[in-house]
Parts: C-alpha cells; structure tokens; sequence
C-alpha cells in the first residue's frame, strides 16, 4: 500500500462491457481517506458492477482503478485491505454467527485472541450476542445482514465496501448501522456506502457520486448537490438525486470536473 497516496480511491475511464450492454462507463472518480462516500444510482446504474471491479471480483473490460493505493489488477495486493458486504452477505446457514466470524477472521489471518475480542464486541453491538451460538439458518435477514456487516468490516480494512447494508433491518438496527458507520469512519476506515435510503446518505455522507446509465452524473458534498446553482435554494437530497438522473442520457449533462 502506497503510504503517501492519500486516496482510497482513484478510476480512471474504468469500464465494463457485457457483450453490446456497457454497464459502467468511463468512470472517473476520486475518494478521499476516512471518508463516508454515497454511492447512489437508480437500479440498473452501474453501482455494483463498479463495486464488484474495485474489489478485484470483476475484470474491468478497459479503464484502471487503484484502492488503498494498489492496482485493482492485482487481487493479491488489494483484498487484504477492502472489505465487501454484497446484497446477499455470503455467509453459511449451517454455521452459527461466531462459527462464520471465526472463520472469516481465520480467511484473514486474525490472530485468535484478537479476533475473538473484536467478534465479541461486534455481536454485543449489533445485539446478537444471545443469539450468537445458534445456526445462522434460523436467523432473520436483518440478523442475517447484521453478521454480513460485522464479517467485512471485522479486520478493520481501510476501504469498507457497504451494498445495502441497512436492507432488512428494524428502525432501532437500522440506527446501529448508522451509528457504527460514523463510529467507524472516525476510527479513519473509508466506507463506501451503497443504498436506496437517501436519508441515511444524507446524514452520514461526506460526498456523495451519482451514477447513472453506467456514468458518474454528479458528485459533490451533500450540501453543495442540495443547492441549486442558479438560485441557491436549498433542494432535498431526494430532489437533487431525481433531477441529475431524470431520464435523458447521461452524457448530455455536464459535471464540473473534480479538482486533484
């Protein structure tokens, strides 16, 4: 890992095509360290596929990226500093929650008293500690989402990759969620963030990207995508996201280009 590389995050024209479909489309975009970064887009965006390329599960069809400071082309060199919490955590029905956090720690090389302090401290967060010795197969999905969070954030990995990570969850674990998010981007972990729930990107987000038709639409601080150019009216979150994705093609808007 580049030590004086301070992005987590950096694409340049990444791009995936499947067939004549081109899902992401020359993807430019920066993310600075210790930052919560909204990744938003309609369905169909381009925001898992970018996910899936930034953490070495998809070869980009053309385009580079680097996260935590090395090249997503080297699988070897980027996993052990990301964490992944995909749509469906990929997670055991057979094993209990502590069975399958001892085995994604044993997966990371975690020495075993420090693993079990952190799965430990995890479960009792999340309010899974009682049932943290019963077969994951009986569990809710919101339970089931809980111990997906806690497996990709459990080596405390510098860019944290969250899809959906409050789907499924009641209003008191939905504010856990929250709450853990913003504990853990000040402890300088970057997460980011991939949801439908704009209220939860508008509380929690540093900046926020916008994708749309596989193509990078907006990005900007919260505050600054909420205010109107022209007049300066403040706008909700809700309002600006369907404004830079209504439905013309993307590549008729224009996006003030980031500065370095």
């Amino acid at each position: 890992m580049d030590g004086a590389d301070v992005l987590a995050i950096r694409t340049d024209e990444l791009t995936k095509r499947y067939g004549e479909t081109t899902a992401v489309d020359g993807l430019t975009m920066t993310v600075d360290r210790g930052t919560v970064y909204g990744f938003l887009g309609p369905n169909g965006a381009g925001k898992t596929t970018t996910m899936r390329m930034l953490t070495t599960l998809t070869r980009p069809t053309s385009g580079t990226g680097r996260v935590a400071g090395e090249p997503i082309a080297d699988r070897e060199a980027v996993t052990p500093h990301i964490g992944y919490l995909p749509e469906e955590p990929p997670i055991y029905d057979e094993l209990t929650a502590r069975e399958q956090l001892e085995y994604a720690a044993g997966l990371r090389d975690l020495p075993e008293d420090e693993s079990a302090e952190r799965i430990g401290s995890l479960l009792e967060r999340f309010d899974l500690l009682a049932d943290a010795d019963r077969r994951i197969e009986g569990y809710s999905k919101g339970m089931r989402q809980k111990v997906g969070v806690i497996q990709a954030v459990l080596h405390e990995p510098v860019v944290a990759f969250l899809d959906e990570p409050t789907s499924g969850l009641d209003p008191r674990a939905a504010r856990t969620m929250r709450e853990t998010i913003a504990d853990l981007a000040d402890r300088e972990m970057t997460i980011v963030l991939s949801t439908h729930i704009l209220p939860v990107v508008d509380e929690l987000a540093d900046e926020i990207g916008v994708i749309h038709e596989g193509e990078l639409v907006a990005q900007g601080d919260p505050e600054t995508l909420k205010s109107r150019a022209e007049t300066g009216e403040t706008r909700s979150l809700e309002d600006a996201f369907l404004e830079v994705t209504r439905e013309t093609p993307a590549t008729e808007r224009s996006t003030e280009p980031r500065p370095e």
